[in-house]
Order: structure tokens, then sequence, then C-alpha cells
């Protein structure tokens, strides 16, 4: 869970959200590390060197849903992935798009990915940048799904190092 869970998705929200962390300072050296939401311990972020990730929504736990009702929970993620996509096409321009599963030579190599593969967040990245600014920044979005009845959730990643295939 997410401390997300249970909140309706909003576009403005999430594109502000991204934004906020581009503008924030991201962690240094160190360990990576999760964040929590103090009172339930709820995921909030996962930080380490040089980069943020950290939930934008999260769709109902699937638990008990299947058929056209999972086709309709997989539908309603993948528009708010569309239409954050969209959004943030609009003010940064086109996205591009990199897979993080496929052949190996092909991931992203290095941290984020290590983070992005502990957490499950093995969603195609929509990503952008360098964006402009005081200092380079790479911004991603992704809609994922670790597995089973958990639900669908939709991650940004900030990082201040280019995101490439390796």
């Amino acid at each position: 869970m997410t401390a997300r869970a249970g909140e309706p998705y909003d576009t403005r929200r999430a594109v502000s959200a991204v934004e906020s962390a581009l503008a924030a300072p991201l962690p240094g050296p160190g360990p990576t590390a999760d964040v929590g939401e103090p009172v339930t311990g709820e995921w909030l972020s996962t930080g380490g060197e040089g980069f943020l990730l950290f939930p934008l929504w999260e769709s109902e736990a699937l638990t008990g849903v299947y058929d056209r009702d999972w086709t309709d929970a997989e539908t309603e993620a993948e528009a708010n992935l569309a239409a954050l996509v969209t959004e943030l096409d609009t003010r940064w321009g086109p996205h591009r798009t990199l897979p993080l599963l496929g052949p190996e030579s092909a991931r992203p190599a290095g941290e984020p990915l290590r983070t992005l593969l502990a957490k499950d967040c093995t969603g195609d990245l929509a990503l952008w940048g360098p964006l402009p600014g005081p200092a380079p920044r790479w911004a991603a979005v992704s809609l994922n799904h670790s597995d089973g009845d958990a639900p669908l959730i939709l991650t940004a990643l900030v990082t201040d190092r280019p995101v490439e295939s390796g």
C-alpha cells in the first residue's frame, strides 16, 4: 500500500507532485531508503543518491476482481497514465518510452533501475529530459502492477542523471 491509497486520481495533483519533486533537492550520497507516512507507515517515497521515486495514485486492491471488472480497472489506470503523459508532453515536449522489462541489453543501467525493480515498478517509463531549470533533471512516470491482487500504482521518478538503456 502507498500513501495514495483511497485517493481519487487527479491529473493536476499528479503534475504538481512531479513538478515539486523536480524543484526540490534530491537525496545525496548514502543508502537508498524508503520513507513511510508517519502514522500508517504506507509508502511515500524511496530516495537514493540523485533520485526520488514516489507514488502518484493507487487503485483499489484487485482482490476478488475478475473478468470485466479487472479489465475496467486496468482501463481506468491506463487512462490516468495517458492523461498525465499528455499533460507532461504539453509542458515538456514529447516523451520517449523506455521499457524496463525485456532484453537485458535494452534495460536502463544502474540506479535507479535497481530501486525500480525492487519496488516492482516495472512498467515502461514515459521519460522526459533533460528538463530546463537550474540543474539538469529527468522525469519519468509509469503504471505498475506488482502481482496478483495488488493494486495498480502510478509512480513518478525524478533524477539528476540520464536514464538510458544499458
